[in-house]
């Protein structure tokens, strides 16, 4: 369990120094500005959404996979009893 807690720790220090490094106006305006400028932006931002959107229909699937399992479950043990 030590080891899990120092894991986390870990990345959260980690994600702590790259947001403060990502704060830093001068390297961030200019790779972003390049991004838009190229129009790279969008392919970025299509990418992202595909991800999150294929994140969510799997979430949703199987949260209907686990209800009716659950509801099978639910009429087995009614059944038995």
């Amino acid at each position: 369990m030590q080891k899990i807690k120092d894991i986390i720790l870990l990345f959260s220090g980690l994600f702590l120094v790259m947001v403060a490094r990502a704060q830093d106006g001068a390297a961030s305006t200019s790779i972003g500005d390049t991004m838009r400028s190229n129009g790279r932006i969008y392919v970025v931002i299509a990418v992202i959404l595909t991800i999150l959107a294929g994140l969510i229909l799997y979430v949703a699937r199987l949260d209907r996979k686990m209800s009716k399992m659950e509801k099978e479950l639910k009429n087995q043990d009614e059944a038995g009893n």
